[in-house]
């Protein structure tokens, strides 16, 4: 089931929102223009009432037409103003704020790229996807509505009560009353809302990853007739979530209700207080209309500050999700780990590994290394299979080489440098990986392989040649077919010889091999390995091997048992020398260790 991360300690809505402000800098211009306009618009509107008690103490009371219909004219351009300059600051905001998601969204999917493996590990993809897409949506609309009418809203208030108070004191003190308890209720409201909108988003998330899984693992759901039960645990999720949009409605119906009561029952209070002065002629008829025509113009501010106060809570939520992941460390920079220092580049000494001890961040304390003390040679121009039980460490061993994980101590060189002082783009381009599990993207065959390097059609061709995967030329559109998502269009066979291309296409100095032909059968396997040969000679290789044949395109073997290297040597030597070796390359479990990780 999916697993949200724990999320930091909670901070007040605004202080997450202020975070924005960076994104939000560049375009703060135009967003305030908008604020100023919909201010100007909003204060336009409250004018109309003055117009209103004008027409009825002047031209309505003095039975004036003329002045009537100039009053009638009056309202219409205020209003039509009104309109204009609230579509104008929609104008406004929509390009800027359009940026603004664009950005954070670019932002956060290059931070991705930069994470360690080891946070990718620990959080659930469907985590990152709400991150990526429904939070960046729900910022989008604050910063286009809730910001620009909190202030709005609170400014058109402050004005509407003056002007009120300014027609009668009295009956704007009368409408004033729910102001006291209104925020009372809005502060209750924040607090509960805030954990709730949490929830929501968290859930979306693990809603998200269950669908990612099921599309990506449909062929073992349909193959095991598994589908009842995954409905079963999306229905779960679902109802979840539907229970917290619930409670979320709940608690937003409530406020609503008491923002809006309140108001209505004060506004008739004034309405009668008001008829009876104006029936004792203490107060004209005009200033009436204008103060009861205000209070109903504030009537939307006033009944807008609990959905705003919503979304508000909404985006704070998002925000905070958004800088969960921003503020997670990136893999770090040249000489940021291990315990050596960067060492002098030396010509030709191939690729080292010196006392190296690995363990995994999220280890238990006291947790044994998976890797300890590990000392191992692979001379220039030499390959090297690298054999062990199921868990003793192969895989993670190949990692530490092009740093997808950071060694705890010791030190990795190639050619005498420690591959901690160069830069991860440097690195990479010298040394290529295959991993035990091939992974395609949605692209055409051509794109796939050429990611690992190379530089045009010729490279392509030659790397597709080595790999023994001429299939490709029968596809639809040959190297440009696309494989489709996972490549899972393909056998796995054939997603193993294109992931093998992709390494070799750009014909690197070291070649990193996680069991390159696991997949194969045993003629492809054959013409693979004699084809491999040949790239074998001019590169500096450790292969991680499981059987005989892969064994044989190695110079030398090393065994890895119990997270060390036991023994070194020839393939016939070890089997003559290491009766684990033998067990084994024989198939027989006795020489299988118990699992580290």
């Amino acid at each position: 089931m999916p697993t949200t991360p724990p999320p930091p300690d909670s901070r007040s809505a605004v202080r997450s929102l202020l975070r924005l402000w960076p994104y939000v800098r560049p375009v703060r211009a135009r967003l305030f223009t908008a604020a100023f306009i919909a201010i100007v618009a909003s204060c336009i509107g409250l004018v109309i009432p003055l117009v209103l008690k004008w027409m009825v103490d002047g031209p309505v009371a003095g039975r004036d037409p003329a002045g009537v219909w100039l009053g009638a004219l009056y309202v219409l351009l205020l209003g039509l103003a009104e309109a204009l300059l609230f579509g104008l600051r929609r104008w406004l905001v929509a390009r800027p704020l359009a940026r603004v998601e664009a950005e954070m969204r670019a932002g956060l999917y290059r931070h991705l790229q930069r994470l360690p493996i080891a946070f990718h590990d620990r959080w659930p993809s469907g985590q990152l996807l709400s991150r990526a897409t429904t939070d960046l949506m729900l910022l989008r609309m604050f910063l286009a509505f809730p910001l620009t009418f909190l202030l709005v809203n609170g400014v058109t208030i402050v004005v509407g009560v003056l002007i009120m108070l300014i027609q009668d004191w009295t009956l704007g003190l009368v409408v004033l009353v729910p102001a006291v308890p209104v925020m009372v209720v809005c502060v209750v409201f924040e607090k509960r809302y805030s954990s709730a909108a949490r929830q929501a988003q968290d859930q979306v998330g693990d809603l998200t990853t269950v669908v990612e899984e099921s599309v990506l693992g449909i062929r073992v759901i349909k193959g095991f007739g598994r589908h009842r039960s995954q409905a079963r645990a999306f229905g779960e999720l679902s109802g979840k979530l539907r229970g917290t949009e619930l409670h979320k409605a709940r608690l937003l119906a409530t406020i609503l209700g008491f923002i809006v009561t309140l108001p209505e029952l004060a506004i008739g209070a004034a309405l009668v207080l008001g008829a009876v002065r104006v029936a004792d002629g203490e107060l004209s008829a005009g200033t009436l209309v204008a103060f009861l025509s205000t209070a109903l113009a504030l009537r939307w501010p006033v009944d807008s500050i609990g959905f705003l106060l919503a979304m508000s809570q909404e985006a704070a939520t998002a925000t905070e999700r958004y800088f969960e992941v921003m503020d997670a460390e990136p893999e770090s920079g040249p000489g940021g780990s291990g315990a050596g220092g960067p060492a002098e580049r030396g010509a030709g000494d191939g690729l080292r590994f010196e006392n190296v001890t690995f363990r995994y961040p999220d280890a238990p304390a006291g947790a044994p290394p998976v890797l300890d003390r590990v000392d191992l040679h692979i001379r220039p121009g030499e390959s090297l299979a690298l054999v062990g039980a199921t868990g003793s460490g192969k895989t993670t061993l190949t990692a530490l080489v092009p740093r997808l994980h950071e060694v705890t101590s010791g030190r990795i060189t190639l050619d005498g440098a420690d591959i901690t002082g160069m830069s991860r783009e440097e690195l990479r381009s010298r040394v290529s990986v295959a991993f035990e599990e091939p992974t395609l993207f949605s692209a055409s065959v051509g794109e796939n392989v050429l990611m690992g390097g190379g530089d045009g059609r010729q490279d392509l061709e030659r790397a597709l040649g080595v790999a023994q995967a001429d299939f490709v030329y029968a596809l639809p559109q040959g190297v440009d077919t696309r494989v489709g998502e996972q490549g899972l269009s393909l056998s796995g066979g054939q997603r193993q010889r294109l992931a093998l291309a992709r390494a070799v296409v750009g014909r690197p100095g070291f070649l990193v091999l996680d069991d390159p032909l696991s997949a194969l059968d045993v003629h492809t396997e054959a013409a693979v390995e004699a084809a491999l040969r040949r790239v074998l000679a001019d590169t500096t290789a450790l292969i991680v091997a499981h059987r005989p044949s892969t064994v044989l395109l190695a110079d030398r073997v090393a065994l890895l048992s119990g997270g060390r290297i036991t023994a070194v040597g020839t393939h016939h030597e070890l089997l003559r020398d290491s009766p684990e070796y033998a067990h084994l390359m024989s198939g027989d479990p006795a020489g299988e260790q118990e699992d580290q990780r």
